[in-house]
This record gives C-alpha cells, sequence and structure tokens, in this order.
C-alpha cells in the first residue's frame, strides 16, 4: 500500500511516525503503520517497513505503540476571534445557567449582543490578535489544524463585540502573512448581521464595493459570503413548515414587506453571491428555510453550470424531499451533532415531538449522497471535535424519530476530508497520503479499542501543523 511522495534526490525524513494506525481518510479509509513527513509535506504511508528506508540521522522518530493517527482535524464552523474572547466560557453553558433557560420573556436568545464580561469589545489590533491566537494555542491542543470562520465582514463593524467585524478579517490575513497562525484558516464574508438582519441592498453593497484580504496560500482564504436566513427553532424565529404552538411558522431574517418578498430577496441573494463567484454558506434551520435555499442553490447552479460548493449551516429540520434535491445540486450540509445533543428537547418543544423524524438527519443525509461537515460552532460549544464526534456516533433515538447514528469512521471523515472539500482544498490537505500536508493528530489510544462514548475522554498527544509540531504531551 506504499504511497510515496519522494522526489528524486531526497533520502530521509524529518519525522517518522511508526508502529500505529494510520488513518489515511482516503476514499478508500486505509489505515496504514506509519508515516513520513519532510518539507511540511506527507512523502510516504504504508507499512513500517516501507516507510522504514526513509529515517536518516536528522529524522525525529516517534514511536506510535498502536496509537492512533489521524489527519489533522478541520473544524469547518468556527467562531475563532469571539471563541479567544470568551473561553473557558461557551454560550450553551451561559444559557443553561440563566434563570430562563437563556430565553428572556421576549422568547429571543441572549446570545453574542449579550452581556458580561467575557463579552467586552474587541476595540484594538492587540485585543483582535489576542484573541486569535489564544483560539489557535486552545485548537493546536486539540488536534485541530483548519477551522473556517463563518461570516466576518463590514456588516459587524458596528457590532457590540468586534469579534466578527472587518477589523478581524484584516488582522487574521496580517497575522498569516506574519507566519503566526497556528491554524489554516478559510473565512465567509458578512454583509448583514451576525444572528440578525440582513438585505439584499447591503448584499449588493458588499459583494461590489468591499475589498477582502488577500488570500495568504495555505494560511488564510476567503471562500465566500454567509447569509443568515431565519434564526433558531426554540426562538420561533426558524422558518417552518411545521407550526408552532401559537400556529405560526416563524419567518426569514431578510428584508422584505411580507412573506413572499422577503423569500424572493433570498433568492436573489443566493443567486447574486453566486454569480459572484463566491462559495455560499447559508444559516438555515427551519423546514421551510432549508428548502427554499436549496431551491435556490439549485437554481444559481442551473444557471451557469457552476459548482460553488454552496452549504447549508445548522440544518436542524430538513425533509426527505430537501435532503434528496441537496444532494442533486451538490449542497453540503455543516452541522453540530452537539447542538443537536443539546437542544432536540427545546426543538420538540417548539414544533412537537413530530419533528423529532425530520431533525439534524446525518445519517439520512449521508445516504442521500448529501456532502456532510461536522463541526463546534464554538464558542457555542467547546471546541472539541472529540465530543462531537462522540455525539454523532452515540445520539439516542428520539421518540418519534429516526435512528441517525452514523459510525465513527464517517464522523472522523465530516472532520478531516469532508471539512478539506469544503474549503475547495482537498487536493492538498484533509487526508494522510503522500504529497498533502503534514497537518496531524494522535489521539493517545487505538481507535479500534475505544468506545465512542469514551472518546471525549482521549488525550490528543500531538499536534503537527505543516510538518511542524504544535502540541504534544
Amino acid at each position: 500500500m506504499m504511497r510515496n511522495g519522494f522526489q528524486a534526490g531526497i533520502t530521509t525524513a524529518d519525522l517518522v511516525m511508526q508502529g500505529g494506525r494510520v488513518h489515511t481518510m482516503d476514499g478508500a479509509r486505509t489505515v496504514g503503520e506509519a508515516l513520513a513527513v519532510r518539507g511540511g509535506t506527507v512523502v510516504r504511508v504504508g507499512t513500517d517497513a516501507e516507510v522504514a528506508p526513509l529515517i536518516g540521522p536528522g529524522t525525529r522518530v516517534v514511536e506510535l505503540r498502536g496509537r492512533s493517527l489521524l489527519p489533522g482535524i478541520n473544524d469547518s464552523h468556527l467562531h475563532g476571534a469571539w471563541l479567544g474572547t470568551m473561553w473557558p466560557d461557551t454560550l450553551m453553558a451561559q444559557l443553561a445557567a440563566a434563570p430562563d433557560g437563556g430565553f428572556g420573556d421576549d422568547g429571543h436568545r441572549h446570545d453574542h449582543a449579550g452581556e458580561g464580561p467575557a463579552l467586552a469589545a474587541l476595540t484594538s489590533s492587540a485585543e483582535r490578535r489576542r484573541a486569535i491566537l489564544r483560539t489557535g494555542e486552545l485548537l493546536s491542543s486539540l488536534g485541530i489544524t483548519s477551522y473556517t470562520e463563518p461570516g466576518l465582514g463590514p456588516g459587524e463593524d458596528g457590532g457590540p463585540t468586534g469579534c466578527f467585524s472587518s477589523a478581524v478579517l484584516a488582522e487574521y490575513a496580517e497575522l498569516a502573512a506574519e507566519g503566526r497562525l497556528r491554524a489554516r484558516v478559510t473565512a465567509l464574508l458578512l454583509f448583514g448581521l451576525l444572528d440578525g438582519a440582513s438585505s439584499a441592498a447591503d448584499l449588493h453593497r458588499g459583494l461590489t464595493g468591499f475589498a477582502a484580504p488577500a488570500e495568504v496560500p495555505g494560511w488564510f482564504r476567503v471562500a465566500g459570503v454567509k447569509i443568515f436566513a431565519d434564526g433558531i427553532p426554540p426562538m420561533g424565529s426558524a422558518w417552518s413548515e411545521e407550526p408552532y404552538a401559537d400556529g405560526g411558522h416563524g419567518d426569514l431574517l431578510v428584508d422584505g414587506a411580507d412573506a413572499g418578498e422577503r423569500e424572493a430577496n433570498l433568492r436573489a441573494m443566493i443567486r447574486a453571491a453566486h454569480a459572484a463567484g463566491h462559495q455560499v454558506g447559508v444559516h438555515a434551520t427551519g423546514s421551510r428555510t432549508t428548502r427554499v435555499v436549496t431551491e435556490a442553490f439549485a437554481e444559481a447552479r442551473a444557471a451557469d453550470g457552476r459548482d460553488g460548493r454552496h452549504y447549508l449551516i445548522h440544518g436542524d429540520v430538513l425533509h426527505p424531499a430537501t435532503l434528496a434535491a441537496m444532494a442533486a445540486a451538490g449542497v453540503g450540509l455543516n452541522t453540530q451533532p452537539g447542538i443537536a445533543a443539546a437542544t432536540a428537547a427545546m426543538l420538540a418543544g417548539a414544533l412537537g415531538t413530530d419533528a423529532l423524524a425530520h431533525a439534524w438527519p446525518v445519517r439520512d443525509a449521508l445516504a442521500a449522497g448529501v456532502p456532510l461537515c461536522l463541526s463546534s460552532d464554538a464558542p457555542v460549544l467547546a471546541p472539541d471535535w472529540r465530543a462531537g464526534a462522540a455525539a454523532a456516533a452515540t445520539r439516542a433515538v428520539e421518540a418519534t424519530g429516526r435512528d441517525q447514528r452514523i459510525a465513527l469512521t464517517e464522523a472522523l471523515y465530516a472532520y478531516t476530508a469532508a471539512p478539506a472539500r469544503q474549503d475547495g482544498a482537498e487536493h492538498w490537505k484533509g487526508t494522510l497520503e503522500a504529497g498533502m500536508a503534514a497537518d496531524l493528530c494522535l489521539l493517545d489510544a487505538d481507535l479500534r479499542e475505544v468506545a465512542p462514548t469514551a472518546l471525549p475522554e482521549v488525550p490528543v498527544a500531538m499536534t503537527v501543523l505543516d510538518g511542524r509540531v504544535v502540541h504534544e504531551l
């Protein structure tokens, strides 16, 4: 099974890891025994005997002793600057501790626009950098080597925290150019409010008038645009086919005089962002929103044939017909198993238990052929992919719902190779194959011997980023 990426004249590796389980996450889910790295690139994966000839006097050799080596984890929906500001606090912990469960008398969630010293505004370059670098250090300790900042830009330049502004976007680019980032970062632009209103006019102004920072190859890239289509079911703000207790169906966050105009504006925004060449990620949770957004993505792709690798974010309620339409149009799903586990009862309370039959249907999504990425939405939750993978593999079968558990290997793929595809980077990261980036996550156990429920307790023994050890126990 040897995969040799060595060029002529190169005879030794910088780093060899041998005697373990190398989960390549390639299409065949190949598992090797050893791996060799040189110059930030994986150069060989195979048996111990196949990799041993690349060990030279200057090679660092790590004995895996049966432990599992994975590609570096890619948290494909994580608010880095916000996380660095809040940590170790999380929004879900704040909501759980709130007397009203995090929902005020007006039914609205107390979120990033909320209160408390953990949410003090980032007002200076030094504060922004400190937050980003703090997050990078945290993620290194968890084996995370890439993440997506899902919404930074002028729509939040007047926001109360400063965590989602265009100044943060510029800071990322500068840190990347300086070689100081501790993870590879993909960003989506935000021309409306985070968790709030957006308009077709603001989007158009942003698409035509905002100059995003230039790409820093391998480290920072603006991939596209984030649009908030609706809220979330417990707030009654997800646009839903299923009625809420008051008989209403929620609504869109997009501007418009009535529901029809709001829907038309949302479809037009998606078409405009697609036509401008962007990838589009849409926060869509209600069943009516997920259907309409999928239809809009399909219409945009049909107009010019371009696969923008657009995706739904969260996708709390997805009916089977919507999943089929997503698969047909190449629309991805980026969802958070930890949020599903934490809020299923709240969703049922808002929309009724029958809605659970279509809630967070990750197993059905995979069966339908929908590209699936799993993520944390940190700091809504902690950025611990081990907990997310365990939740995906052990999810309880809800009353009246279908079994949506997926295999642990499928969950791991959704944290590694699948997000690399979402980033448009599957040709150089996300798998452990010759020629790929040497981003590695070493677990202090053999995954064959770990029950999914025990995965969160397995230490991350080492993290390698671009061939450099950035975390080691």
